[in-house]
């Protein structure tokens, strides 16, 4: 069966399967879909409307979770899930805290004000808000992230999973935004997103997009 992937590059839950793609050694296919401009027909494959959804053959799902553990579960090689059940857990939740809590602060609050209001309208950002938001409430994700990865390389069983994939998705994000976690403060989660967006899967990602969205991340303080 052919896999497709549908939704827009950037999205860090698109890319999130992208890179477990990758990552696992399975081919796809992207097929572009903005979600504010959805073909009609979009509501077919995602009744909610959101990307990612999938295509493989005949099957169809939506949601980068439910994607993810379809794919582990028809792809079993190169195994991104942990099989400890504690681990497992342990996976899930830290894709949940991203997805549910880091993601909705972040990309509404902080990416689409500084990046894709401003390409959508063609105008400069109003920067206030946006840095106020990345200054103080991303902090408080940022320590917690920063305390469970110390001085691991890996967020989980001591190997790459879903967990650093979902974790590092997002963080691609701020970087075209021009912001990221402090060094000299969270060095130990910035060693940790150098490492995961250093990788081919994620490096190819952050170049196709870089030239469209990343027009900020020189403002990144390396």
């Amino acid at each position: 069966m052919s896999l497709t992937i549908l939704g827009g590059n950037v999205s860090p839950f698109v890319r999130k399967v992208r890179v477990f793609c990758s990552e696992k050694g399975i081919p796809y296919e992207l097929e572009p879909i903005n979600p504010f401009a959805a073909p009609d027909d979009f509501r077919e494959v995602s009744p909610l409307g959101l990307i990612p959804a999938m295509r493989d053959g005949d099957r169809v799902l939506a949601d980068s979770s439910v994607i993810c553990a379809y794919l582990e579960k028809t792809r079993p090689d190169n195994p991104l899930y942990p099989e400890d059940p504690y681990d497992y857990g342990r996976t899930l939740w830290f894709e949940e805290f991203i997805d549910g809590g880091f993601v909705a602060r972040a990309g509404p609050k902080v990416f689409f004000p500084l990046v894709m209001i401003p390409l959508m309208r063609r105008q400069e950002p109003d920067e206030a808000e946006p840095l106020r938001v990345a200054s103080e409430e991303l902090p408080r994700f940022y320590e917690y992230l920063e305390a469970e990865i110390g001085d691991n390389e890996f967020f989980v069983a001591d190997r790459l999973t879903l967990a650093d994939i979902a974790v590092a998705s997002p963080f691609v994000n701020l970087r075209h935004a021009g912001v990221a976690p402090e060094r000299a403060r969270f060095p130990k989660l910035r060693a940790f997103l150098d490492r995961m967006h250093g990788r081919p899967s994620f490096k190819a990602c952050i170049e196709e997009e870089s030239p469209v969205f990343g027009k900020r991340a020189d403002l990144v303080q390396d």
